[in-house]
């Protein structure tokens, strides 16, 4: 039987893997694309639904922001230095704000998709680390 300490050391070593893949994919998309990964992520749901748009509430659930910090982060990407979201209003709903994806951010968005695959082809399969998240994984359950 597995103590709580290894436990506990095991989702750390977890935290770590990701922690570590998530700066390099940070830096990544920051420098080739001037997304930062939360911003990657609100193209990446929004390209994601049939309309190509999603309220903000929902943005933000995804998202795991707060209310305004989700707010902030969609004004950014709505300014004519990224122009890759553009806000409405819901037409049946006048409190309904809805933010769209523009041709510019799927523009950006298919770009950071292949080099997000980059990113983890490298980390998880050359570097054997899909192997010991796996192992990590299941000595959890």
């Amino acid at each position: 039987m597995r103590t709580t300490d290894e436990r506990l050391d095991t989702w750390f070593s977890l935290t770590h893997i990701q922690s570590e893949i998530n700066e390099q994919l940070e830096q990544v998309l920051q420098q080739k694309y001037g997304l930062s990964l939360k911003e990657f992520y609100v193209l990446y749901f929004i390209s994601q639904t049939d309309d190509k748009e999603l309220r903000l509430q929902q943005l933000q659930e995804k998202i795991g922001l707060s209310q305004s910090a989700t707010s902030r982060l969609v004004a950014r990407m709505e300014a004519e230095t990224c122009g890759a979201l553009e806000r409405h209003m819901c037409e049946n709903d006048r409190r309904g704000i809805y933010t769209g994806i523009t041709e510019r951010g799927e523009m950006k968005l298919r770009g950071a998709l292949e080099t997000f695959d980059e990113v983890l082809q490298e980390k998880l399969l050359n570097k054997g680390l899909k192997t010991v998240m796996e192992s990590l994984v299941a000595e959890l359950g």
